[in-house]
């Protein structure tokens, strides 16, 4: 018996009575493809049962074995739904679904009529769709069905963040069948190419043991060096069995079923075979501790894949799975030391992913704060940022935030932001075959193609069985190789559909070869010898970036001519005029510009530009290079410091903004009246900043400023002495040590709240002390420096008593004179 059907009856009586039941089954439970059976017969829920699975393999793998128990086919009791997969039917009962179904099953029906459970299963693999899905159910069980149940299972829970969540959900724990699995640490030399550490491992394991062997690498590219090095050394009997999301249906089952009689089987996995699939004969694990992960640089919009470790918890899954079946090995590529150190649990993916699509599921949801729904991790504030940026930059938000009637209509695709955004524009044109042209690209974009092809004009007239399906879906017309084999028709209306999908990735060559800029300013580039290198003009469908390299490469693109995309897009150019310095010359040079983004399609020499003109080109100049190509005398300086200073501590005052972003967005009415005979950059350097400044301040702000922060300390002595301000240090007087005889404590300004920093210097003018205690210097340094200067100014008086004594800027004969 199954270990799940032990506590069977715990848990179908914990979904009787709560909302919400947290499910820890370890591997080989039974979990995914016993216990929904179990529940599906007991009748304790009214209505279907809807499970998410995170993987579609494991979607696919878990739905078929339900419905073999059952006898039947899946699509009858049992159905599947995934992206370019259906089968359902009217006896459907139990749903096994995969990516963003649930979530686009709540947004067309946020009372989900029919369904009486939802099923989160693997869990723990914090799949970003999950986690959306939970939030999204979570608001519609508390909101509208109170009725339906919410059971999460997993192999490995994190029980602090779910037990905040629920509080009060029963927790229902199996213990699982595993058989004994000897674990070992065998670490591999950093020096030696990993492909060829890894295969020697795993060929030195398969010689010593009997059985099939799993081994687990980082990604595609690692898997395939690994299987080339072993071609080399395993024996015939051997077969080599890739297995990651991208292979076909057919390649993915020749690595799950078992081997033919008489072979043993090597599996190479990605992270994708840790949990859900049972892989027959598997009794050898071999763990690299490596995967590959996405991580999204919100300032870039890019997502860049990086190999890191795993975690202790996926650790304890790949090991386990060579004790799913028999007594097992399992071989960890790293040192204990290196696994004791690992993190306890695998960072969720909803904290380092795009979330352009979240925030758009949201919106549709009716949620304009993250802060209305409840999240085991709330998703990161400037990748909502980054998200809001480009809903709103194709159209999809409007500048309130609001959905657009495109955003409306974007409902339910099952595609990104982006490509969903390109099916829109070309269902505006009700052109049947500019629909299956933006179809298949969808479908091509969606799951790329691996090889190193980047023109996406040959995939398009190359298109795969997997793509014509994909897109025969998304259109809803038959797309087949010779559907859009028409390449004026696709030269036609590519640029287009691209454009309303990656604006900012239109991209201009930097060097007439492989380097390219793209529109939002990143760096871009073609591999060698690229049959795209040398085009001047690109539309980018895809790129990644590399740990490496600080350009991001190019996957997909197509070549395009400026001329004509800016005919059909016009809202993507705009014309600039802009100033710039000719440094030989010393004097400015106007232009105007027409830019895609931050790419300059044209430029015009502006030869005789009026002088509105040249002000408005020098404003914008100014404006994009920043305050500091101005003459900053130190008056100027202080005045900014002393008024930034003055709304520190009077928050309450009125005084102009002097700020570097309040002076820069205000160029038009502070700076531009006076440039009209700014030609040059001379004159340029000559204006007088401090009363242009001053201009803006009325009599009673500037008495105020004057009273508050003085530009000069009136010493004991009569001097008037400059009072140097800075934001992060109090202000500092330079004073002659004598002049400040009589004086117990260090002067103050505004009001009393700043005390003034003293800079005393000997009668040279050479710094002696700086204090903010004078009273304290008095009493103690200064007999150290009254001896010090005794001896080396005899002329100047230097007193015993300092407090009591009479300041001075004089000598002794000079005092003496003045009596």
């Amino acid at each position: 018996m199954l270990p799940i059907l032990e506590v069977s009856d715990d848990l179908l009586s914990a979904l009787a009575e709560a909302p919400q039941v947290l499910l820890h089954a370890p591997t080989g439970a039974g979990k995914s493809t016993v216990l929904p059976l179990e529940i599906l017969n007991s009748g304790i829920i009214q209505g279907r049962i809807i499970m998410l699975e995170p993987r579609r393999i494991a979607a696919r793998t878990v739905a078929t074995r339900l419905a073999q128990q059952l006898g039947e086919q899946v699509g009858e009791t049992i159905g599947l739904r995934m992206r370019s997969e259906s089968k359902v039917s009217k006896q459907t009962r139990l749903e096994v679904v995969t990516e963003g179904v649930l979530t686009r099953l709540l947004q067309n029906d946020p009372m989900l009529e029919g369904i009486g459970l939802v099923i989160l299963d693997e869990f723990h693999e914090r799949n970003l769709q999950a986690d959306l899905g939970l939030a999204l159910l979570l608001d519609a069980q508390q909101a509208l069905r109170d009725d339906i149940k919410i059971l999460l299972m997993s192999a490995t829970l994190d029980n602090h963040g779910l037990n905040r969540l629920f509080p009060d959900a029963p927790v229902i724990r199996s213990e699982g069948r595993a058989f004994p699995v000897q674990r070992e640490y065998k670490p591999i030399s950093p020096n030696k190419p990993f492909h060829q550490e890894v295969a020697s491992a795993v060929w030195q394991l398969m010689q010593q043991q009997s059985g099939s062997l799993l081994l687990f690498l980082p990604g595609v590219g690692e898997i395939e060096r690994t299987r080339t090095e072993l071609a080399r050394l395993v024996s015939e009997d051997i077969l080599l069995c890739p297995l990651y999301g991208a292979l076909s249906i057919q390649a993915q089952q020749q690595a799950i079923l078992p081997a033919p009689e008489g072979k043993r089987k090597i599996v190479l996995a990605t992270n994708i075979a840790e949990t859900s699939l049972t892989i027959e004969g598997i009794r050898l694990v071999v763990d690299s501790g490596f995967e590959r992960v996405g991580q999204f640089n919100p300032r870039s919009g890019l997502t860049k894949l990086v190999k890191k470790r795993i975690s202790q918890a996926s650790m304890t899954q790949r090991a386990g799975r060579a004790g799913r079946l028999e007594a097992g090995v399992c071989w960890h590529l790293f040192s204990s030391e290196q696994a004791e150190r690992a993190a306890q649990f695998s960072d969720a993916e909803i904290n380092n992913s795009d979330l352009s699509g979240l925030w758009l599921a949201l919106l549709q949801w009716g949620c304009h704060e993250v802060s209305q729904l409840q999240w085991l991790d709330i998703p990161p504030e400037a990748s909502l940022s980054a998200a809001k940026s480009l809903l709103f930059k194709l159209g999809v938000t409007d500048l309130h935030g609001k959905l657009t009637p495109m955003g409306v209509k974007m409902v339910g695709t099952g595609s990104s932001v982006r490509t969903a955004a390109m099916l829109y524009h070309a269902q505006q044109t009700n052109n049947k075959q500019v629909i299956q042209l933006a179809s298949l690209l969808v479908a091509i974009i969606e799951e790329p193609p691996r090889g190193g092809e980047t023109d996406l004009h040959y995939h398009l007239e190359h298109p795969t069985e997997s793509w014509c399906k994909r897109a025969s879906i998304l259109s809803g017309d038959k797309v087949t190789s010779a559907t859009v084999k028409t390449s004026a028709m696709i030269s036609e209306w590519l640029p287009t559909l691209l454009a309303a999908g990656f604006p900012d990735l239109i991209a201009k060559t930097r060097d007439n070869q492989t380097r390219y800029q793209l529109a939002s300013g990143l760096g871009a580039s073609l591999n060698e010898n690229d049959r795209l290198m040398g085009n001047s003009w690109l539309m980018v469908a895809a790129l990644w970036q590399s740990e490496s390299s600080a350009d991001a490469r190019i996957s997909l693109a197509y070549p395009i001519e400026i001329d004509k995309l800016q005919q059909d897009c016009p809202q993507l150019f705009s014309t600039q005029e802009t100033v710039e310095w000719d440094e030989q010359r010393g004097s400015l040079l106007a232009w105007r510009r027409l830019q895609c983004g931050q790419l300059v399609v044209k430029s015009q020499r502006l030869t005789n530009p009026d002088q509105q003109e040249i002000k408005n080109a020098l404003v914008h100049w100014l404006q994009q290079n920043g305050l500091q190509q101005l003459n900053w005398q130190e008056n100027a300086l202080q005045l900014r410091i002393r008024c930034q200073l003055a709304k520190r501590y009077f928050p309450d005052i009125t005084l102009p903004a002097m700020d570097d972003d309040t002076l820069l967005e205000t160029l038009d009415e502070w700076l531009a009246p006076y440039l009209d005979k700014v030609t040059n950059k001379k004159k340029l350097l000559e204006i007088d900043l401090m009363t242009l400044l001053l201009n803006r301040f009325d009599w009673q702000q500037r008495q105020w400023l004057e009273s508050q922060f003085p530009v000069t300390y009136h010493a004991p002595s009569g001097s008037e002495v400059s009072i140097h301000y800075a934001l992060d240090k109090p202000p500092v007087v330079e004073i002659r040590l004598q002049e400040m005889f009589g004086e117990k404590g260090n002067p103050t300004i505004a009001n009393g709240k700043v005390t003034l920093t003293l800079s005393l210097l000997s009668p040279a003018r050479r710094p002696i002390q700086i204090t903010q205690d004078l009273g304290a210097f008095w009493q103690g340094s200064y007999k150290e420096v009254q001896k010090e200067m005794k001896g080396r100014y005899p002329k100047h008086p230097w007193p015993d008593d300092p407090i009591n004594a009479e300041p001075t800027r004089q000598t002794k004969k000079a005092m003496m004179s003045a009596k």
